[in-house]
C-alpha cells in the first residue's frame, strides 16, 4: 500500500487482528494481506465492528466526493443528513422525502457506502463529536448538544463504544492540540493542490453585503446569534489547511454548520483529478496549466 493521499477518505481498511480500522494514509506498519478487509465507509468498518485508529484518526479523513456516488438519490440523502434531517424525523420520514421506500434506500446506502443512512449519520456525529472532545476545551454537555446528541448520558456511552475511552480520558490524551480562547476553532484539512487564493477571490466577488465580508484570506458569515444579536462565522487559510472558528453567540449547532461551509470551500472534491479531466479539454488546458 502507497498511503497515496489521493484515496483520503475513499475507502477505509479493518484489521482483523487488532479489530482497529485506519485511512489509507496511516503510519503504521502495514499488516498482512489476509488480516486486512476494505469497507466503503467509516460507518461501515465501526458497523462490523473496527475502532477508530489513534494513531490515523479516521475521523479527520476527507468525505467521498459526490461524483464517486452512483445514486442521485444516496447523494441528496446525504446533504439531507448533513442538513440535521434525521436529528428531526427518522428513516422512513427521509425515504418519503426522496420517494423511495425506506428499504430501498437503505440498499442503495449499502451499495454505494456499505451502511444504512442512519449508521451514516451517527458516524458523521461520532466523528464531529471526537474532534470537538480533541479540540476544544468545551464542556461536554456542550460537545454533545453540538454534536447532535439527544442527552449527555448517550453521548459518553457512543464515544466509549466507538474509542474504548470515555470522553474524559480522550480529551485527557489529546495531543497538545491548543485550544481556542473563545468559541470553537476547528481545522479542516482540504485536498491538495488547493488553489485558496483563488477560492478566496472567487467568494470575495460574490460576497453578500451585510452578510458576508472577505479580506485577503480571510472570509467572514453572519448567522444568527443568541438574544437576536448577530455573530460571525470566520473561515481563514492558514497555510494547509482552512480553520473555521465559530463564536460562543452562534445559535446554529456545528453538525449543521461545518456541511455548509465544506460546501462553500469544496472541501470534498478531488481537484488533482478535476485537472487532470480538463487538461484533455485543448481549449481549457492552458488555462488549467496556468
Amino acid at each position: 500500500m502507497s498511503r497515496d493521499p489521493r484515496f483520503d477518505g475513499a475507502f477505509f481498511i479493518g484489521v482483523l487482528t487488532t479489530g482497529i480500522y485506519c485511512r489509507p494514509v496511516c503510519p503504521a506498519r502495514l499488516p498482512a494481506a489476509d488480516n486486512v478487509r476494505f469497507y466503503a465507509s467509516a460507518a461501515s468498518a465501526e458497523e462490523a465492528g473496527y475502532r477508530a485508529c489513534r494513531r490515523c484518526l479516521p475521523e479527520r479523513a476527507a468525505r467521498v466526493p459526490e461524483w464517486q456516488i452512483g445514486s442521485r438519490t444516496v447523494i441528496r440523502a446525504l446533504r439531507l443528513i448533513d442538513g440535521g434531517f434525521l436529528e428531526r424525523a427518522g428513516s422512513a420520514a427521509l425515504a418519503a422525502e426522496l420517494g423511495v421506500t425506506p428499504r430501498h434506500l437503505n440498499r442503495l446506502f449499502q451499495q454505494e457506502l456499505g451502511s444504512t443512512p442512519k449508521g451514516l449519520a451517527m458516524s458523521r456525529r461520532r466523528a464531529l463529536a471526537k474532534r470537538l472532545v480533541d479540540d476544544t476545551d468545551l464542556p461536554f454537555a456542550t460537545v454533545a448538544m453540538q454534536a447532535g446528541y439527544g442527552s449527555l448520558r448517550r453521548f459518553n456511552e457512543d464515544l466509549l463504544a466507538a474509542f474504548g475511552r470515555s470522553p474524559r480520558a480522550l480529551r485527557a490524551a489529546r495531543r497538545g492540540r491548543p485550544a481556542a480562547a473563545s468559541g470553537v476553532a476547528l481545522r479542516l484539512p482540504v485536498r491538495q493542490p488547493y488553489d485558496a487564493d483563488w477560492v478566496f477571490e472567487f467568494l470575495a466577488r460574490r460576497a453578500l453585503a451585510g452578510f458576508e465580508a472577505v479580506s485577503g484570506r480571510c472570509y467572514r458569515r453572519r448567522v444568527a446569534g443568541a438574544d437576536g444579536a448577530d455573530a460571525w462565522v470566520e473561515v481563514t487559510w492558514t497555510g494547509d489547511a482552512l480553520c473555521l472558528t465559530v463564536p460562543d453567540a452562534c445559535t446554529e449547532p456545528l453538525s449543521e454548520l461545518l456541511p455548509r461551509v465544506r460546501r462553500v470551500f469544496d472541501l470534498d472534491a478531488e481537484p488533482g483529478t478535476i485537472g487532470d479531466d480538463l487538461s484533455r479539454d485543448p481549449l481549457l488546458a492552458p488555462v488549467v496549466a496556468a
